[in-house]
């Protein structure tokens, strides 16, 4: 039994999986939107072989190969794009607009590299089948909606997943990350951070803007409130523990000369540990619930969680195995992966199922426009990265890379 002889089949793939991944990203689809692509790609699986469930979570797509017996290996790609107007300049790049939850018209793009990750995922399910003399046991391959709004994974639990497919021994997921093409990187441990996003609406009282003392200033008090949120990172946090706040919205108020009464922030946490996070959190509420005290308002400030991400952490023992697979193909393409400061919930799914996971990243990065921008110390001005209109991985060596990935890596269990 060999990996390269499921490897051979890659040529036959090239045959169509280029001209679907252009299609894929000119076609993008919003979180719980994906009905064209999980159409088209539950077409492929049964040509495949495979046996489809559909409609999980929504559009979420399963596709079951049992190959008699031996380990079950499940591996994972998201489907959603992002409503972001893509500025590529690509032949290919998505003009669609689209209604979104809200009900407002917006563009869409798949400006964190979804497709690509759906595109792997079928080569590999593809190659893995044309191969199975080659391997023993079931492959589960699980396309899944709704990554961007964190309720994707949750959803397909929740639509009876683990009813539909056999129990995984492991869980295998990749993402296409600002780093050259044709590389390949794996982390044991936490590998990308949990995120919490969090609504504060503060309380005033307005008043005209030239009698300020008949009011209470949620403007001046919300100033106040994003300057010291700086400290709890700065000052409260460990040196050695990873962790991020940053405050994106602050809207108060309507007109130049009338104080509002009220100011709503909303901020995003990024963490490594539950410890940490939890700590940020209480710091938050204590920190916005003593300026609204140091402010006299009338009311006490409200909190909303939402789109919480769940901390994702590498099984030591999974990650080894697949990492040495990856050395041993890839070679010096092969390497560490640095912590991400993004969030997934792909995790929520092994972690319901009970079962141990590893989620590595591919570069998709021309590697001579990198090694450029990293040469004049500009890599962070000049390379597009995750979620900006201008991120479109480069189509090879990014596809054949991520197919490769996939199928080196079911290879490490099924192939023994």
């Amino acid at each position: 039994m060999t990996t390269s002889t499921v490897l051979s089949g890659l040529d036959q793939v090239h045959v169509w999986q280029e001209e679907f991944y252009k299609n894929l990203h000119a076609h993008p689809e919003l979180s719980h939107q994906e009905r064209r692509t999980a159409e088209r790609v539950s077409k492929r699986l049964r040509q495949a072989g495979y046996e489809v469930h559909g409609d999980l979570g929504g559009t979420g797509v399963v596709g079951v190969l049992v190959n008699g017996p031996g380990p079950t290996v499940l591996v994972r790609a998201d489907m959603d794009a992002l409503p972001v107007r893509e500025d590529t300049g690509l032949p290919y790049a998505s003009t669609v607009m689209t209604t979104d939850a809200a009900g407002d018209q917006v563009p869409v793009a798949h400006a964190c590299g979804h497709d690509v990750h759906v595109s792997c995922l079928l080569g590999a399910a593809q190659m893995l089948a044309d191969g199975r003399g080659s391997w023993h046991g079931t492959l589960v391959t699980l396309f899944q909606p709704a990554e961007e709004t964190g309720d994707g994974a949750r959803g397909m639990l929740a639509d009876g997943l683990a009813g539909r497919i056999p129990t995984p021994d492991v869980a295998l997921a990749q993402h296409v990350l600002p780093f050259p093409a044709g590389q390949v990187g794996t982390l044991a441990g936490p590998v990308l951070s949990a995120a919490d996003s969090m609504r504060i609406t503060v309380h005033g009282r307005g008043a005209h803007g030239s009698m300020p003392h008949a009011a209470v200033d949620p403007v001046v008090l919300a100033a106040m409130i994003v300057i010291r949120l700086q400290t709890i990172v700065s000052r409260e946090t460990p040196p050695g523990e990873t962790a991020v706040l940053t405050v994106g919205s602050l809207r108060a108020g309507s007109k130049s000369n009338v104080i509002p009464d009220r100011a709503v922030i909303e901020l995003n946490v990024r963490t490594y540990s539950d410890a940490t996070r939890a700590t940020i959190l209480d710091a938050i509420r204590r920190i916005v619930t003593a300026e609204c005290q140091a402010s006299d308002c009338p009311r006490d400030p409200e909190f909303e969680l939402f789109d919480r991400f769940p901390l994702t952490t590498n099984d030591a023992a999974v990650t080894d195995r697949a990492a040495a697979a990856f050395a041993e193909f890839f070679g010096d393409r092969a390497g560490p992966l640095e912590q991400q400061t993004a969030s997934e919930d792909f995790s929520d799914i092994p972690a319901a199922l009970g079962v141990p996971y590893t989620y590595w990243g591919i570069g998709g990065v021309d590697p001579q426009t990198y090694r450029q921008a990293q040469d004049a110390g500009r890599v962070a001005q000049d390379i597009p990265v995750n979620h900006s209109p201008g991120f479109a991985p480069v189509i090879q060596p990014t596809l054949d890379t991520g197919t490769q990935a996939l199928v080196v890596a079911a290879m490490a269990w099924l192939g023994r």
